[in-house]
């Protein structure tokens, strides 16, 4: 039972409402008013303030979060994805031309007519229409997005409560799968696809080097801020350029310290008188030594 309510959001005689708790708020947290649905900012408890790098929220605060999350793809910024557009977009991810047309045709196929503004005929190029993104918006997900496009903090603080297993601070494949399952509507066989499509590219997109997506990466992919971020590392990688998110701490533990000299009054022996100087050659052995010991380290 939360602090001082009277209501609880789980009973032991259903075991359900005790293994999946929802996000409850509580006294000091940085998110104000989780029930609101943010037409054009998609904020959680860490990022109150939705996604400040590069000023992307203050940029996109005519776009509902629906629409952020497509932006990516709409190159011209004329409100209309075609399906080169969406091809493009995942090549620069460093995705492979098969991968990259595979996900360019599931996206178009399944949410180009929905977005058709008179909805008698289907678009024959299969473009999405970003204006009308909120009416391709389907079924067994999270709900994070309402039916108009916002953002419901609720609703994504939720995904972590009910199926962070263990505090991780994110989801692994074990957390999806459950997930998954969970959000499953009867008969909604095409949300059921969609859902799982959905996640399998958001993990493809992010792979997490210890297999949990982080929950601020999985909320970046929400507003769409990820993707810029994704595309921008794949070019500097391709450059041969450090990533921006490469720690100074990192940097300096990829470059082993030079060993100095050593002097005779360093190498003096246990009874105080001082030895050679070292050599050249045992210099180049110290130096060798050295050069293993930092690349364990990395």
């Amino acid at each position: 039972m939360p602090l001082k309510k009277g209501y609880t959001t789980a009973i032991p005689q259903q075991p359900v409402t005790i293994d999946h708790k929802p996000y409850i708020p509580k006294y000091g947290d940085t998110l104000s008013d989780p029930g609101t649905a943010r037409a054009n900012l998609a904020v959680s408890n860490q990022h109150p303030n939705g996604t400040t790098r590069k000023s992307y929220a203050a940029q996109n605060q005519h776009l509902t979060v629906i629409q952020q999350h497509v932006t990516y793809w709409d190159r011209d910024k004329d409100s209309i994805i075609w399906p080169r557009d969406t091809y493009t977009g995942c090549r620069d991810f460093g995705w492979s031309p098969m991968l990259a047309f595979f996900a360019a045709l599931i996206i178009h196929f399944g949410l180009s007519y929905s977005t058709v503004p008179n909805l008698i005929l289907p678009d024959p190029h299969f473009r999405i229409y970003v204006d009308r993104l909120y009416k391709a918006k389907h079924g067994s997900d999270s709900m994070t997005y309402d039916n108009q496009g916002r953002f419901r903090p609720q609703q994504f603080e939720d995904i972590f409560a009910k199926y962070d297993q263990g505090g991780k601070g994110g989801l692994d494949v074990d957390d999806l799968w459950i997930f998954w399952k969970d959000q499953r509507m009867v008969f909604d066989f095409f949300g059921w696809a969609a859902c799982a499509l959905e996640w399998v590219a958001t993990y493809l997109l992010i792979w997490p080097a210890d297999g949990i997506l982080k929950k601020d990466d999985v909320r970046a992919i929400y507003d769409g801020s990820i993707f810029y971020k994704r595309a921008e590392e794949t070019r500097r990688k391709r450059a041969g350029q450090p990533s921006p998110n490469l720690e100074t701490s990192q940097i300096l533990l990829q470059t082993p310290s030079r060993i100095p000299s050593r002097t005779p009054s360093q190498t003096s022996s246990q009874n105080g008188s001082p030895t050679s100087p070292a050599t050249p050659k045992r210099e180049l052995r110290f130096h060798k030594e050295n050069l293993k010991a930092g690349n364990k380290q990395t």
